[in-house]
């Protein structure tokens, strides 16, 4: 019998259609700040500005220091949280309001200032907007699958319905940056137009999006009958919480590895540039990774539910990444931009599933720690999202910016000598593949699905 009532309350629909469109709509906002940040800030700062990759990236690297502290703190402060519009939706709105300005602000480094102040203005405005206003946005924007729902069809919907919304803002601003750039006039001025009108369109949506949904009360969050169970807990106690949740280590740990290898992506630029002689190619294989992810993010609710599961489509789909990778870096040396394109597709397929449940995952390693501890952490687990993105994502344009600086990259000279072209391969081709390697043997061992139906079926103190 209890059984059976589990299964209605686990099957009962929270949300409209227009609800999950509205929620996903919030990583248009979020991608016109990270999407344009991390394709386009380095050679930005490089090729108009004028500064070193090297210093860039070591300026990124001691900024993410600041960043991993903030993560933790900001998840268990939206745990802590009650206010008329929950415990997410406040941190979510007035968090992007920094973000538009201190994206601005990164794309409008005075040129006329000296070195070490254009260092100190991009240092601060950086680490402002990963650090803190970011960071806020972000993770409760991700809170909210968990908050607004306790159906888990339904969260899965919403990762789909938000990552099609994140790979189109991406494909986007991909694809039109650089001639949005050259249309305003190309050099500082045109880049700093351009972020500003891509702060004021996030600003918008996002405000949108926070507002198409309502957070649960925490008593149909809880239940009546576990809310007794509930714990007060400091930041101390929530770190001891993650750190205690192997499933959450490795959700961060394939987070991170996720943006490292969009850098790595993003530094295409670069190897389209220089090493295919074409900018405007970037664009073009930005069509090749995102129209493949939209199409698997269409199908991966109905093969979840074919599935019973979220597990084996993750890892299978990987399988097929890691394969799609492996053909890129042999069409890459054989010149042949078509195969390359094609084997981008199939990777960027692969690669669907996971984008499109992560959320759901994330969820379901949140109730994992409330199986095991009987506390509810859903903020402060969602940190994974913001940490992977500002760690990853940060660490990669750093290692970017390094692998450059190494190589002998000159943003001054048109054709770049040897070392670096042989970097760009290295870059382009071989680190994507050897990442997508490392995920698919993490995702072979997350299962949280099926550990957490086992914990449900003991007796509840054997849970414990």
């Amino acid at each position: 019998m209890e059984n059976r009532v589990e299964n209605r309350t686990e099957e009962k629909k929270y949300l409209k259609w227009y609800n999950k469109v509205g929620y996903g709509s919030g990583d248009i906002a979020g991608n016109v700040v990270y999407a344009f940040l991390s394709s386009f800030v380095m050679i930005y700062l490089t090729n108009t500005i004028g500064l070193s990759a090297g210093i860039v990236g070591t300026l990124i690297a001691v900024s993410k220091l600041f960043d991993g502290f903030t993560d933790i703190f900001f998840g268990a402060m939206i745990d802590k949280t009650h206010s008329r519009l929950g415990k997410a939706r406040p941190w979510m709105l007035y968090g992007y309001i920094g973000c538009a300005v201190t994206l601005a602000a990164i794309f409008a480094i005075p040129t006329d200032w000296g070195e070490t102040a254009q260092y100190a203005w991009f240092f601060i405005a950086y680490t402002l907007l990963n650090g803190v206003f970011y960071t806020a946005n972000n993770i409760a924007y991700s809170a909210l699958t968990s908050l607004v729902t306790k159906n888990s069809k339904e969260r899965v919907q919403m990762g789909s319905y938000r990552f099609i919304f994140a790979f189109s803002t991406s494909l986007l601003i991909q694809s039109v940056t650089i001639g949005f750039v050259a249309e305003c006039g190309a050099g500082a001025q045109a880049w700093r137009t351009v972020a500003i009108v891509y702060a004021v369109i996030g600003l918008i949506i996002n405000t949108v999006s926070a507002l198409s949904v309502k957070e649960l009360s925490e008593e149909e969050l809880n239940g009546e009958e576990q809310k007794t169970q509930e714990e007060k807990y400091g930041l101390f106690e929530a770190f001891r919480l993650l750190a205690s949740n192997r499933f959450y280590l490795m959700i961060c740990g394939v987070y991170i590895l996720q943006q490292l290898y969009g850098a790595m992506i993003n530094a295409g630029i670069y190897y389209m540039t220089y090493v295919l002689k074409n900018e405007n190619l970037y664009g073009v294989f930005s069509w090749a990774v995102n129209i493949p992810l939209i199409i698997a993010l269409i199908f991966t609710p109905t093969l979840v539910g074919r599935w019973k599961g979220m597990y084996k489509l993750n890892l299978r789909g990987y399988i097929i990444a890691v394969i799609g990778r492996g053909l890129v870096v042999v069409a890459g040396y054989m010149g042949s931009i078509p195969l390359m394109l094609a084997f981008t597709a199939i990777a960027a397929f692969g690669q669907g599933p996971w984008q499109g449940d992560m959320n759901a995952v994330i969820a379901s390693c949140s109730e994992y720690t409330f199986l095991t501890k009987g506390k509810r952490v859903d903020g402060t687990m969602y940190s994974c999202t913001s940490l992977g993105v500002k760690l990853g994502g940060g660490l990669g344009t750093a290692i970017a910016g390094w692998l450059l600086e190494f190589s002998g990259f000159d943003g001054k000279l048109a054709i770049q000598p040897d070392s670096c072209i042989n970097m760009l391969h290295i870059m382009y081709l071989w680190l994507p593949f050897a990442i997508d390697v490392v995920i698919m043997l993490v995702l072979s061992r997350m299962n949280v699905e099926e550990t957490n139906e086992k914990m449900k079926a003991q007796p509840p103190n054997a849970a414990q």
